[in-house]
């Protein structure tokens, strides 16, 4: 198979795309790719390092408000459609993936000016501007979410979940416990914000620690990178001094191998979040960011908080109480707990990037 994949901008969009292509090369090592990103996006240094042949072009999204800018974005969409249509015309390839953000519009868009066949994959339980628009020529449509099905033309969506999950899923290795001083035997929570860390989250977790230093179940709180040192400085100005049962980390560097053996995640709601703790039946506390676009977070985590499979505090609710009230309430309650792991991994798509595989080789025929 000769395949196109395009998707940037973030990992959310980055990670699903080289999930779905490492699979597939397992499946079938002749497997040819190429990946065309975005010359601005975090594609451009993910993808080469994954071994992956790669090609940018120039690309932005539309200013919410009236602007001059979106005359830019116009022309630079049609000279990425031209451009990609050469990169097509070059490779060509049996079929043309896109896993969203702004620079699969112009690359998909050229394949389906090229007649070449199309599938788009939506992470998102609200669907992008992108594959809202790609989607009228797409053959079919791949979505993590069931709210997503209904966004799209009757039969021409599937759940297929989210190829990253599968990829956690099938982590190996063991997880170190005492390079975190902790005890691999005992219940605990992993609460974090994403690699760069949540600012509202780290703060809620420093007023939380007191409580959280007498519990019977241990924490690991990774503040991101970036906000790690504010993190300490904060904990010493309250003299707070986290027991044994409380890491305080920077970061986690190998999170497949740790999630499978955490009892609750906490954290953001996104796509790709959501996807790796559903497929391991992970009860979650959900802290949507409300600086994403539509909302989407908030819909991510209703749609888990309407299957009972996670509790969702707002950032506008979020404090060291209501943080320690939500866990607390679902780590002293062992029924709870393991009701809600049963009812998220219902939701979750453990072999997800082998579904997505499948959805793409019956347009091929």
């Amino acid at each position: 198979m000769r395949i196109v994949v395009s998707g940037g901008g973030t990992g959310g969009h980055i990670y699903p795309a080289l999930a779905t292509v490492n699979r597939l090369k397992e499946l079938e090592p002749d497997t040819q790719v190429l990946y065309i990103g975005g010359e601005r996006g975090l594609e451009k240094e993910i993808v080469p390092k994954a071994g992956l042949d790669f090609k940018a072009i120039e690309i932005q999204g539309f200013d919410r408000s009236i602007s001059l800018n979106n005359f830019k974005t116009v022309y630079l969409f049609l000279k990425g459609t031209s451009k990609a249509r050469k990169m097509l015309n070059e490779f060509k390839p049996d079929i043309v993936v896109g896993t969203g953000g702004y620079v699969s519009g112009p690359v998909l868009y050229a394949a389906q000016l090229l007649h070449i066949p199309t599938v788009i994959h939506e992470q998102n339980s609200v669907v992008g501007v992108t594959n809202k628009f790609l989607a009228r020529k797409a053959d079919k449509v791949g979505v993590a979410f069931p709210d997503a099905v209904s966004a799209f033309k009757a039969g021409q969506a599937e759940i297929v979940g989210n190829p990253r999950a599968q990829e956690v899923v099938q982590g190996k290795g063991e997880f170190d416990w005492a390079s975190l001083g902790l005890d691999g035997q005992k219940p605990t929570v992993l609460i974090f914000g994403g690699s760069q860390g949540a600012l509202k989250l780290n703060a809620a977790m420093v007023d939380a620690i007191e409580k959280l230093n007498t519990v019977s179940y241990q924490v690991i709180f990774a503040t991101g990178q970036k906000r790690f040192d504010e993190v300490q400085s904060s904990l010493k100005e309250k003299n707070i001094t986290p027991a044994q049962n409380v890491a305080v980390v920077p970061y986690i560097s190998n999170m497949p191998q740790l999630m499978p053996k955490v009892d609750l995640v906490v954290g953001r709601a996104g796509a790709t979040s959501i996807a790796e703790q559903t497929a391991l039946g992970k009860p979650m506390v959900l802290i949507p960011s409300p600086y994403v676009t539509n909302d989407h977070q908030t819909k991510n985590a209703q749609s888990l908080v309407d299957a009972n499979a996670a509790d969702m505090v707002t950032e506008k609710e979020l404090t060291g109480a209501t943080l320690f009230t939500s866990i607390n309430q679902i780590m002293s309650d062992d029924n709870l707990r393991h009701s809600m792991a049963d009812n998220s991994k219902a939701l979750g798509v453990p072999d997800a990037a082998d579904e997505f595989i499948k959805l793409i080789e019956r347009v091929l025929g």
